[in-house]
């Protein structure tokens, strides 16, 4: 690792030791600052409005709607996401992300109920087929 350190003078070229002249002009700058003009100082606020993204769960509740509807869960998740994309069109986020929270809690419910009993049915039904076919079986 070298120890050498190079001192960046602007106008100096590289290897010449900078003079007192430019040295002072440098100082004198950022003493004084930058050149200031006799125009009056005008500004400008630009407001820039965050828009917070606030998911309203649209397509997974119309997903639960049309393939999980158990206890109608899919199409009341639905019904709360079209309010909350309804309220996110108005401009009220907080109304937005309210019917979105309680679109995303019956989704989850609509979801886990909906896999619970189609896997419960199907297990119903190849019992109840197993079941039937050794009845088949014994009565021959």
């Amino acid at each position: 690792m070298s120890h050498n350190s190079q001192h960046f003078f602007p106008g100096a070229p590289h290897g010449v030791p900078p003079t007192y002249e430019m040295l002072k002009e440098e100082h004198e700058v950022a003493v004084l600052g930058a050149p200031q003009s006799s125009a009056p100082v005008t500004t400008t606020v630009i407001n820039i409005r965050s828009e917070t993204a606030v998911p309203d769960h649209i397509v997974w509740s119309l997903f639960n709607t049309i393939f999980m509807n158990w206890c109608c869960l899919g199409f009341v998740a639905f019904a709360y996401s079209v309010k909350s994309r309804d309220r996110k069109m108005v401009g009220d986020m907080i109304g937005a992300q309210t019917y979105a929270s309680t679109a995303k809690c019956l989704n989850i419910w609509a979801l886990v109920l909906g896999l619970l009993l189609t896997t419960g049915s199907i297990v119903l039904l190849v019992i109840a087929c197993i079941a039937l076919h050794s009845v088949i079986l014994k009565s021959m």
